[in-house]
């Protein structure tokens, strides 16, 4: 059987490669618009990514621009949860796993890592897309890499179950920061950019682009790789394979439970009726998230502090973030 500290760290490295590349696609979008919108309040929007994001917003005292929501988010290497420091906790996880991890894998997040600061230069002089860019590329090469450099064992069911379990609370992020606002805003199209989801899309709909169709499609569709139902799924296929005792009634495993719950919750929903309580919706599917990962944990690793990211809901001004240390 895997020792419990190689499967703990193959889960989340799953995680903080995902999250890492979904903060860039996120930020990619938001400084976009930001740059584009002469009519925006950029403190306020820049403040709102970060929430989105789980992460802590600087004093309302200070302003933040597109640099320091970019400094913030991306290039802090001494803030937990930066697009830095999820790489550098990526590598460090896959350096204490090395006998379950094959060597293209190391030598990508290595890489990856040791070429940060040439990307940040590269960002810093041709603006912030080189350096998203590149985290996005990298994050597409690990992927690719796990799924040709690996056995479909429990090795790589405990990488693809923490990337989907965070695919899922990071698509969520995505829809919540959009929740509410009006059906034509143009700001649906900026979730399908940020989940690379648009011209997929638009070839499915026809270029009905319309906030039903978006969430149908986000939430929904089950081909599309980083909808919320097919990752849900992938998560639900990758317990299920590493859920081997038998179990003459009902599931053995409360996280395989929860998910399945939650992936008939959504198969079942009546279309053309999405938006009816969406917020309620999104905010319950991230709940999940977070029961999910504590039953993985107490149940295949060894039970210790993890990373929590603080949700997506509108703050009271009080503590972002839960505060359990890193691993």
């Amino acid at each position: 059987m895997m020792l419990a500290r190689n499967a703990e760290s193959l889960y989340w490295i799953g995680r903080y490669v995902e999250r890492a590349d979904d903060m860039a696609r996120i930020l990619d979008v938001a400084i976009q618009q930001l740059l584009e919108d002469a009519t925006v309040d950029v403190d306020a929007q820049a403040r709102l990514v970060i929430q989105v994001l789980g992460l802590e917003a600087p004093s309302t005292d200070d302003q933040i621009d597109v640099w320091s929501l970019t400094d913030r988010v991306a290039y802090d290497k001494d803030s937990i949860g930066s697009i830095v420091d999820l790489i550098r906790s990526a590598r460090e996880n896959a350096r204490g796993a090395r006998e379950v991890t094959s060597s293209e894998m190391w030598e990508c997040l290595n890489t990856t890592y040791n070429g940060l600061g040439d990307a940040e230069r590269r960002a810093r002089r041709l603006g912030p897309h080189e350096f998203l860019s590149y985290v996005k590329n990298r994050a597409a090469m690990f992927a690719g890499l796990a799924d040709a450099t690996l056995s479909q064992d429990d090795t790589y069911r405990y990488l693809v179950l923490g990337r989907s379990i965070e695919r899922v609370d990071m698509t969520i992020r995505m829809l919540l920061a959009r929740a509410g606002e009006r059906s034509s805003s143009p700001g649906w199209n900026g979730v399908l950019v940020s989940a690379g989801a648009q011209d997929t899309f638009l070839r499915t709909y026809r270029g009905q682009l319309d906030a039903e169709n978006v969430v149908e499609f986000i939430l929904l569709d089950r081909l599309f790789p980083r909808s919320v139902f097919h990752a849900l799924r992938m998560a639900e296929q990758s317990l299920s394979g590493l859920e081997n005792r038998p179990s003459r009634v009902g599931l053995a495993a409360e996280a395989l439970l929860l998910l399945g719950r939650a992936r008939s919750s959504l198969e079942f929903l009546e279309p053309g009726r999405l938006l009816d309580g969406l917020q309620d919706r999104l905010l319950d599917l991230q709940d999940t998230c977070a029961a999910v990962n504590e039953a993985v944990t107490a149940q295949y690793f060894h039970v210790s502090p993890y990373v929590s990211w603080a949700d997506a809901r509108v703050s009271d001004g009080e503590d972002h973030f839960i505060e359990e240390s890193e691993l």
